[in-house]
């Protein structure tokens, strides 16, 4: 080999060395790569899996610790039950249930269990009974707790949850079916028809096909429903006319059900007396009498109902004439502003203290329906007079009532076009359904 000028001769066996060192060095890992590179595929099912059991010391517990530990358990109401027999499924001891029961006989609300509703109870592993807590509805709630041995009433008040429901339903047999069926609370519906008491008369017009949509407030307590609120908005279909009501409450504090134009609802008269009931005669110029077996004219109508139905004034007035006439039995008449007079007759008792003269407003108690004069059996004999002269209740049109006032339309839509729209897509999603 030429050696470079230069370069000393003691430096070449020294890199000579540490070339071959290096060279020698990589001979091991080459290997391990193709090693690598031609190691079969291996399968995780293929790896054995040990298991290992361990003892392991728990901490100690004591028996009373565990036997104090509390529980909350809920039970519904069945129908038919009885505290007795929540307290046995909730697994309470003998002498809690004997404690428990003797000061829940003194609280109304134990002897009036609302089926459907929970109750709540706090309970220990060795049955005591610490707390039971029960909402039988609306403003109430009961709440019985454990106190140095002592089961002692706690007055607790009820904060409620506000919530909005929408609902709708069609008419196939009768307003109530309907509503049932959608799941609409009684009150709601008795609400429906009292907005629309001026305009339709639900004994009479209702039609199969009928159909209606309504927004309402509903009250919770605890998650668990308290009752059935105010509608904020409803429309009612009935023989094809559409109905519309929202409600509004002024800054004067002045609140009502109005049409979505500002058209107050409330007119001066109701369509009927009673909130429900079978009409079993209507206005005709001629019937055939079932008491004096001849034709003759019926200027009114009557609504066959219970002995015992309330009777309500149809608008506000002043007692013209309260007592005994011949044919009518006993009769309330009314004198209403202008020309209109009603008349209530064939009455089992009148309102009690009801004189000549007394004033009243619409919806007033006014009477209670009964068979007096000449009845075959209890009704509602209904007069709508104009100038002395009976005209159909059910046809004639009714004085309407303030509407919103013009100051005030501004707010009005800006508080109800919310209440509308929900109507609207609700109905439409509805009829969408029904194509």
């Amino acid at each position: 080999m030429m050696k470079k000028v230069g370069e000393k001769e003691s430096e070449m066996p020294t890199k000579r060395y540490l070339r071959w060192s290096i060279a020698l060095a990589s001979l091991p890992l080459f290997g391990m790569v193709a090693a690598f590179g031609i190691a079969p595929d291996t399968s995780l099912k293929d790896v054995p899996v040990q298991q290992v059991i361990l003892n392991l010391d728990l901490p100690e517990t004591s028996s009373s610790a565990i036997a104090d530990t509390t529980f909350w358990r809920q039970e519904r109401i069945q129908r038919g039950d009885t505290v007795a027999a929540l307290l046995s499924r909730f697994e309470v001891n003998n002498l809690d249930a004997a404690n428990f029961l003797h000061e829940a006989r003194k609280i109304k609300a134990m002897h009036q269990l609302v089926p459907g509703r929970i109750v709540h109870a706090q309970t220990t592993a060795r049955g005591e009974l610490r707390m039971l807590r029960y909402f039988p509805g609306g403003s109430e709630q009961f709440l019985m707790e454990k106190t140095d041995g002592a089961f002692k009433l706690i007055e607790k008040p009820i904060e409620l949850e506000k919530h909005v429901q929408m609902k709708s339903g069609v008419i196939d047999s009768s307003l109530f079916a309907a509503t049932d069926s959608a799941g609409v609370p009684d009150n709601v519906t008795t609400q429906i028809v009292d907005i629309f008491s001026s305009d339709i008369d639900f004994h009479r017009d209702l039609r199969k096909g009928d159909r209606f949509t309504v927004v309402y407030e509903s009250l919770h307590n605890d998650g668990e429903l308290a009752r059935a609120g105010r509608i904020l908005a409803v429309e009612f279909v009935n023989q094809g006319t559409s109905y519309k009501a929202v409600y509004f409450q002024a800054d004067d504090g002045n609140s009502g059900y109005y049409a979505p134009d500002g058209k107050n609802l409330r007119k001066a008269f109701l369509r009927s007396p009673l909130e429900f009931s079978r009409v079993s005669s209507g206005f005709s110029s001629a019937r055939f009498h079932p008491v004096l077996q001849t034709w003759r004219a019926h200027k009114g109508v009557d609504y066959a109902a219970p002995t015992g139905t309330i009777v309500k004034a149809t608008a506000n007035g002043i007692v013209a004439f309260a007592g005994w006439q011949s044919g009518y039995g006993n009769i309330v008449i009314l004198q209403h502003q202008g020309q209109y007079t009603t008349a209530y007759g064939h009455l089992s008792a009148f309102s009690k203290g009801l004189r000549k003269g007394q004033r009243v407003s619409q919806s007033d108690v006014i009477g209670y329906v009964g068979a007096t004069g000449m009845a075959t059996g209890p009704h509602l004999h209904y007069e709508f007079r104009v100038s002395g002269v009976q005209r159909d209740p059910l046809r004639v049109a009714m004085p309407v009532a303030i509407p919103i006032l013009a100051q005030n339309m501004t707010i009005f839509h800006e508080n109800t076009r919310p209440l509308t729209a929900r109507l609207d897509m609700l109905r439409n999603t509805n009829l969408g359904s029904l194509d």
